[in-house]
């Protein structure tokens, strides 16, 4: 089975409304879970960073903005209740330790390695000691930086499956490099899944029938909402077709073994008559 995340990320933009609308979509199409992304912005972004302009929905400054999309306990608590009560899975990439830390408190069955986080050791660490089943973005990474994550998840004994990436949003079609996907399973023997900022449909329903076990895509009510991530998202639609896909994918790859099926056995005993046999 092809493990399929709705990414509703920031997505939701501080409305917990809308993540709830983006978790209802997400059910309704088939998606296995939804993911959330929690940072502490302080510990994230830099003071000067933060007190620079920006102009958002939530004010003028890089902090306001940033604020503006963080939920906090009681917003995420909301986000649990309402999981439990629609039968989906929730969980979210940290972006630091002390967000990695908040989240333990919703004994979440999954964790995240967001591709931004890979290179960090010690929160690696962190989210390892866990021993929750957890995907490894490996965007914007080089193998080596990939095989120092995955000793750190085996020494821990954490169950783990990479995920392909190109940190890229919207990412272009010719940076896919599907192929990376088997470059991954032959060389670190584990599970591979594909994580896409791409616009559309077409490369995720090809990584479908390329034999990953996970695939992850933004969800959004609609893309031309305000946010980063949104141009990259799929609609409820696009959605749709992709877990359709990711469903056909499952059947129709098979394991690779070639067999002589009991139906093409009788259809042969018919198209063979003619031949003659020795």
């Amino acid at each position: 089975m092809i493990f399929i995340i709705a990414e509703i990320g920031i997505n939701h933009n501080g409305d917990l409304n809308i993540a709830k609308q983006l978790m209802d979509i997400s059910k309704r199409c088939g998606c296995d879970a939804v993911k959330f992304q929690k940072r502490t912005i302080e510990k994230v972004y830099t003071k000067e960073l933060l007190d620079s302009p920006r102009e958002s929905p939530f004010g003028k400054t890089q902090r306001e903005q940033k604020q503006g999309l963080e939920f906090n306990y009681q917003q995420y608590k909301e986000i649990d209740s309402y999981a439990k009560k629609i039968g989906i899975e929730w969980f979210a990439s940290a972006w630091d330790v002390d967000s990695q830390i908040f989240l333990r408190q919703f004994k979440l069955k999954y964790n995240k390695i967001a591709s931004a986080m890979i290179v960090d050791k010690i929160f690696l660490n962190k989210v390892a000691e866990e021993k929750k089943h957890t995907f490894i973005s490996t965007g914007m990474s080089t193998m080596e930086m990939i095989a120092e994550a995955i000793n750190i998840f085996k020494n821990h004994n954490c169950s783990f499956e990479l995920m392909h990436c190109n940190s890229t949003y919207p990412m272009k079609i010719e940076d896919a490099n599907l192929n990376v996907i088997k470059t991954l399973k032959n060389t670190f023997s584990c599970n591979v899944g594909y994580s896409g900022h791409e616009s559309g449909i077409g490369v995720s329903q090809i990584a479908c029938g390329m034999g990953i076990s996970s695939l992850e895509r933004h969800v959004t009510l609609d893309r031309s909402m305000y946010g980063s991530d949104q141009a990259a998202s799929l609609e409820e639609a696009g959605l749709r077709y992709v877990v359709g896909t990711a469903r056909i994918a499952e059947k129709a790859c098979g394991d690779g073994k070639k067999i002589f099926t009991e139906d093409e056995k009788k259809i042969s005993e018919k198209l063979r008559a003619h031949i003659i046999k020795t």
